[in-house]
């Protein structure tokens, strides 16, 4: 077993995770401080840089200590004057859905004493606090959903008796989740929704718009995209990011030349409702993007993880008859109620999809039930080839969806939840500034044949999270195999380091399988809601190197 403590020893570090900007909480529209990294071991150190952000963000709206001693030691004011008392609010984000305020005065009396009470306007109880008129009061809440919420601070001066009220409305950081009927944006093929017809040139990018285009909202943060390479003329791989920032240095698919490779992605939106596609090869491709969902700063549907699980396998007649999928078949397959899924309120489902012993070439399409099947498709195949894919679909109103073969050959299935969405759901999602937390071969440390990678959490995020969103990348395989990957049941200290260990069990699920010489890439929407760490199992019997980019994380309540 490799882990994050091995990682550690020889770097010398663990790396932070740069936090979101904060949201902002007045209405005048000044800008608001931004958190401070919240990276592991940061404990009570963060949290006070965090308070001091929000009182800069104060101090910047013209509420600030240094004004109040001033004010304080000024000459009384004429007795006709009104007394100036009036409330300022600052404030900052830890995480999706966490908020701290920091609150202040702005008086010419000598310094009172100051209680204020803060009411979060969402039904919990109304919070006090105390100071004297040169200090602030702070306060912190986790809301249960995202979006703009808005707070109401009264500030009470017991000295000289006078009130003061004010109101400010919050945008938290986090974002959640809106199904969307599979959906073609982009297909350079023929030039659906690029700038030209033709395959994206060596080392360059295309431009898909994702916000304003078709239902799809202004404002979205982040959208579920299906990325398929195909007609590649050289081996290579595609990095997906926002328009208009830094192309990262993380991989989302990963192709060979000559065959068509398709991988979910969760890609942050410019703020021009753009994301970019690059080509990283040496040769020509095609770009084929179809949307399943989007994300965005308003309430919708939260992600709640489960422990993974198998809820279908044509070989054996799990969730479905059992025999091959025929060419242009479908079968409806049960996802509400299966799995770890509550029985209602599903409104669209994290699945890990896999083909395997197929007799011809083609592709499987996922979508809700209850409808005509998508013109979309979630994974290409070969004969004989056994590969694998993340999806996130929308649930039919029957609680299922609807898997459809589109091969002229038959080809068994077998699927595999890892989460779902849902208007209750535990968490927002929060896209981080993509970065590759671990390559093993930097280290020289391959995964050898059944052994695993822990990586701990919170080296990534700093804080309990329900999920985290990565893509997991084997390569330089030495032989066949596939990769499960699942929570590890030991507690970790802030270094990754666990005490008394149990072996984990690697689950029965994978999220991606491989054949000797091949580099193969798939998302992973990690559960680590109960656990400090997660389990990377390499199920081949050969050696194999493991590449972990991180893009997000879902901040649970």
């Amino acid at each position: 077993m490799i882990s994050t403590a091995v990682v550690a020893a020889v770097v010398g570090f663990v790396p932070a995770v740069a936090q979101a900007a904060s949201p902002s909480a007045t209405p005048s529209g000044a800008a608001t401080a931004t958190a401070p990294a919240a990276g592991a071991g940061a404990g009570a150190a963060a949290e006070t840089a965090v308070q001091a952000a929000a009182e800069q963000d104060l101090a910047a709206k013209g509420v600030g200590a240094a004004q109040q001693k001033a004010a304080a030691a000024a000459p009384a004011a004429a007795p006709s004057a009104a007394p100036k008392f009036t409330v300022g609010v600052g404030s900052y984000s830890t995480d999706s859905l966490s908020v701290g305020v920091a609150t202040g005065v702005t008086t010419d009396l000598p310094n009172g004493d100051i209680s204020y009470q803060l009411d979060w306007g969402d039904g919990s109880p109304v919070e006090t606090d105390a100071a004297n008129a040169s200090a602030y009061g702070h306060f912190k809440h986790t809301f249960r959903k995202a979006g703009t919420h808005t707070i109401t601070v009264t500030a009470t001066d017991q000295t000289n008796k006078l009130t003061a009220t004010t109101t400010a409305e919050v945008v938290l950081n986090g974002s959640e989740f809106t199904p969307y009927a599979p959906t073609r944006l982009l297909d350079t093929r023929d030039g659906t929704g690029a700038p030209y017809v033709g395959a994206v040139g060596p080392n360059t990018a295309t431009r898909v718009k994702v916000a304003g285009n078709g239902g799809i909202p202004a404002g979205v943060t982040a959208v579920a995209l299906n990325i398929t390479a195909t007609n590649a003329v050289a081996d290579g791989h595609v990095i997906a990011y926002a328009s208009g920032a830094k192309p990262p240095t993380t991989s989302n698919v990963n192709f060979a030349a000559g065959r068509t490779v398709p991988t979910l992605a969760i890609v942050p939106v410019g703020a021009d409702g753009y994301v970019e596609l690059a080509n990283r090869s040496g040769g020509t491709v095609d770009l084929i993007a179809d949307v399943t969902g989007y994300f965005a700063k308003a309430p919708a549907n939260g992600y709640t993880s489960v422990k993974p699980a198998r809820i279908a396998d044509t070989r054996e007649g799990r969730g479905t008859v059992q025999g091959q999928v025929a060419g242009q078949g479908t079968f409806d397959l049960q996802v509400a109620g299966q799995g770890g899924l509550p029985a209602q309120g599903v409104a669209a489902v994290a699945l890990n999809v896999t083909v395997t012993n197929p007799q011809g070439s083609g592709h499987l399409t996922v979508s809700p039930s209850g409808g005509q099947p998508s013109a979309t498709s979630n994974l290409n195949f070969e004969p004989g080839q056994t590969v694998a894919n993340a999806v996130i679909v929308p649930v039919g109103p029957d609680g299922k969806v609807t898997v459809r073969n589109g091969s002229w050959s038959g080809a068994d299935v077998i699927v595999d939840v890892t989460g779902y969405y849902s208007a209750d759901g535990k968490a927002a999602y929060r896209p981080v500034d993509p970065w590759r937390v671990w390559d093993s071969r930097t280290l020289s440390l391959a995964l050898k044949g059944q052994d695993y990678y822990r990586q701990y959490a919170g080296a990534i995020v700093g804080r309990s999270a329900e999920a985290l969103v990565l893509n997991a990348t084997v390569t330089n395989t030495q032989g066949s195999g596939h990769l499960s990957v699942a929570p590890d049941p030991n507690t970790a200290d802030s270094y990754g380091t666990t005490g008394r260990e149990v072996r984990p069990t690697p689950p029965d699920s994978s999220v991606l399988n491989w054949e000797k010489g091949a580099t193969v890439s798939n998302l992973v929407q990690a559960d680590v809601s109960g656990a400090d760490a997660v389990d990377f199992w390499n199920r081949g019997w050969e050696s194999t190197d493991l590449i972990i980019d991180v893009f997000g994380v879902y901040d649970k309540i």
